[in-house]
């Protein structure tokens, strides 16, 4: 038996996908599923996901291929939808989780808590007391006042100290402002980790989300490396733990990433006995496992300007035009106008503005943007749209994006 057969097993077998319908994808069969649930909904039209648990799994092997010795903690944030966590844990995915909620989701799932990174260096003292009854034993600092926090709440558990990267690597959405340990603040720190007798057992940084350039992550293991030092030098316990962060996305980034991190563990850690190597990723598992499919609610014709009302948007899915930088892009299904190509190969196109459901101006989504001609009841499909999208949505104007329904497929 093949490893992506047990894969699939194993995935269909899962917390939050068993029990649920899976659809087997044949090759480009997307379309035409997506054509199948349309044609379904008859007169309720509303958006809907849909997720491949194929992509899910592809992508894990190709972690594991890439860079086996390190080990992926998802990033609930990204994407919290049940069936997609469910997938990851059975394939052997640890979670990266910021607060109370997303440790719950986890736990939900029959997830062990020793597989969950409390990855948030800012904590409510109430996600901490809960993080402790729990088990959940390893979290994230970068203050003095976090360490305070943690000594009164939670003494039992592991600390990583947070460092600021020293390059973001052009990420899309820097964290560097926000969190990360200065070089002047890391003794200082981690002395006084050590006088509340707190066991600092590693080092992490995130570069950023959606990070461009993989120099970034050579920067960050060899400002690690120092960390690691000079807690030997203060006499600490010896540390074990490096976390790389995340900042992954599908491609030859993620390609180039993989090649930095492997070099750069080799050049700074050498043969360091007992270093485990986590990592936080979210996109790189998220985005491209997802297709939101939106129905065409307005239409406006103005000279040869066609414009589009569809029922997701700016507060919705697409949010991550805004918190995100995302550049979505849409392929038309004709369902309604032009059933027999639906897909609208070969047709004019126009030069259309594409808005989402609510009454704000700022809920525009694409401008100039070559479709062809459709009417009130067809759709607009948006592929790779599983990051950072549905997780971070609004119900603004009464539009609900958590009432977005989700279908699961497994291409192959």
């Amino acid at each position: 038996m093949g490893s992506s057969t047990k894969s699939l097993q194993a995935v269909l077998g899962a917390p939050g996908v068993k029990g649920k319908k899976v659809t087997n994808l044949s090759k480009d069969g997307l379309t035409e599923f997506i054509l199948s649930k349309i044609s379904s909904k008859q007169d309720v039209k509303d958006p809907f996901y849909v997720m491949d648990l194929g992509v899910v799994v592809s992508l894990m092997d190709k972690w594991i291929r890439t860079v086996p010795s390190v080990r992926p903690f998802y990033a609930v944030k990204c994407n919290p939808e049940p069936s997609f966590l469910g997938a990851l844990a059975a394939l052997g995915a640890g979670f990266d989780c910021a607060s109370r909620a997303e440790m719950e989701a986890v736990l939900a799932l029959g997830v062990s808590p020793d597989r969950i990174v409390y990855a948030n260096p800012c904590k409510a003292e109430s996600h901490i007391k809960y993080a402790a009854s729990v088990g959940v034993n390893l979290t994230t600092f970068d203050s003095r006042n976090e360490i305070e926090k943690i000594r009164r709440w939670h003494p039992k558990c592991a600390l990583l100290i947070r460092l600021k990267a020293p390059d973001d690597g052009g990420a899309r959405c820097p964290l560097g402002p926000k969190y990360g340990a200065l070089p002047e603040e890391i003794t200082p720190l981690l002395e006084a980790a050590n006088a509340a007798r707190l066991m600092v057992s590693g080092v992490s940084f995130h570069v950023g989300s959606g990070a461009t350039q993989s120099r970034a992550y050579h920067s960050a293991i060899g400002a690690a490396k120092n960390v690691f030092d000079t807690a030997t030098r203060l006499g600490m316990p010896r540390m074990h733990i490096l976390n790389v962060g995340g900042g992954f996305t599908v491609g030859h980034q993620y390609d180039d990433a993989a090649v930095t991190i492997k070099s750069s563990i080799k050049t700074y850690f050498g043969d360091y006995p007992g270093l485990m190597v986590i990592s936080e990723p979210g996109r790189f598992f998220a985005e491209t496992s997802f297709t939101l499919a939106t129905n065409i609610i307005g239409k406006r014709v103005r000279g040869d300007l066609r414009e589009y009302w569809i029922n997701d948007g700016i507060y919705g899915s697409m949010n991550c035009i805004l918190y995100d930088h995302a550049t979505v892009m849409a392929t038309p299904l004709a369902c309604s106008s032009n059933r027999a190509n639906p897909t609208c190969r070969g047709m004019k196109t126009y030069a259309s503005t594409v808005f989402g459901p609510t009454c704000d101006a700022l809920d525009t989504l694409l401008t100039g943007f070559q479709l062809p001609e459709l009417q009130v009841n067809d759709w607009l499909v948006f592929p790779n749209m599983g990051a950072y999208t549905a997780s971070a949505g609004s119900n603004f104007n009464g539009f609900k994006t958590s009432a977005i329904s989700t279908y699961l497929a497994f291409s192959n």
